[in-house]
């Protein structure tokens, strides 16, 4: 068993005194306010804080996300040619399309073409011409009826590369593959001069 600690010694009649002379000098009640711990604010707290960096990150991950998206045209597009990119036919003739595409002097439809047909993307009517090109693989051409707002661009979207040319007529033709060298060999083809 441990040993007990020793005794307090008794008070002294000095520390009696001083005990009485202190509790006449303080009134007795409640303790000053700042003797009180405060709670820090709300945004100083760890957990508050991990909240609002989870929120800001997330802004900013949905930010980076939209300024990088294609136009809501070039989306219906891309959306278009994953649901058709394995069907294959001719549904038109060739020279409306190539009208479309701004190929009017042409008698051929530029490289190896796999499908031909008039489709819808978000309400218009668009020209769908999936070909390929020897040198660069295969690409879908979209041609619009009707002039639509489009601004020349590509990016990656979806994954599959994009882009926005304009035709020799100076209408907009998206341009869709899975392969980037054949974004450059199809636009090469369609916006060369005539021979």
């Amino acid at each position: 068993m441990k040993d007990a600690p020793p005794p307090l010694p008794e008070d002294s009649g000095f520390d009696l005194r001083a005990r009485a002379e202190m509790s006449l000098a303080f009134e007795p009640g409640e303790p000053p306010s700042q003797l009180f711990r405060k709670p820090p604010p709300i945004w100083h707290r760890s957990g508050m804080r991990r909240v609002l960096a989870g929120l800001m990150l997330a802004s900013v991950a949905t930010g980076t996300v939209m300024a990088t998206s294609p136009p809501t045209l070039v989306r219906g597009a891309i959306d278009h040619e994953y649901y058709e990119r394995t069907l294959r036919g001719n549904f038109m003739e060739a020279q409306p399309l190539l009208q479309h595409l701004g190929l009017a002097q042409s008698t051929a439809v530029p490289g190896f073409p796999q499908l031909m047909r008039p489709c819808d993307i978000d309400g218009h009517l668009v020209y769908h011409l999936t070909t390929f090109f020897d040198k660069g693989g295969m690409v879908t051409v979209f041609a619009f009826d009707q002039p639509v707002a489009l601004k020349e661009g590509s990016g990656w979207w979806s994954n599959v590369h994009w882009q926005v040319v304009m035709s020799r007529d100076g209408k907009p033709l998206v341009l869709v593959s899975q392969q980037k060298k054949a974004l450059a060999v199809a636009a090469a083809s369609l916006l060369k001069p005539p021979a």
